[in-house]
């Protein structure tokens, strides 16, 4: 058992007036009587000029209609299909896909490429009873435009 008033120690030392800094209260808790209190320290002269520029808000107006676009690409599977789409350079038709993904079955396949396509990552169009797909052009220039939101 520790004897009343004993227990605590008290610091020996003392800080220079000239420098002061905070104890956050929370930190020091392991010492039931202690009370935060502002020491001096040297002040810290305020900068009288701006280190960085302004930075924009971004809304979410601003960034919603590009969620959908990297949701699409999120997944590695998709990534795949549109690399190898890219590589392509022209339209192919589904089979080749599902020939180039042969981990998937079928409906897993088509599965990715309607959530590209929703994206509107790629775009697909029907030659008879065959479904090619291929890189949608416009995608590039909304990379681009996602890519200017945040550098101004």
């Amino acid at each position: 058992m520790i004897p009343a008033g004993r227990g605590l120690l008290k610091p020996t030392w003392e800080l220079p007036t000239s420098t002061s800094f905070y104890i956050d209260i929370r930190r020091c808790m392991i010492h039931p009587g202690f009370v935060p209190k502002r020491l001096a320290i040297a002040q810290l002269p305020k900068r009288a000029t701006v280190c960085c520029s302004p930075r924009t808000k971004l809304r979410a107006k601003d960034v919603t209609p590009y969620a959908a676009l990297f949701k699409a690409l999120a997944d590695e599977t998709r990534l795949d299909i549109l690399g190898f789409l890219a590589a392509a350079g022209d339209a192919i038709c589904v089979c080749q896909i599902e020939d180039h993904v042969r981990l998937l079955s079928q409906p897993t396949i088509s599965h990715h490429l309607r959530q590209l396509r929703e994206a509107g990552l790629v775009t697909a169009e029907r030659r008879g009873t065959w479904i090619y797909y291929a890189v949608d052009k416009s995608m590039r220039a909304r990379l681009t435009e996602f890519v200017t939101l945040f550098t101004g």
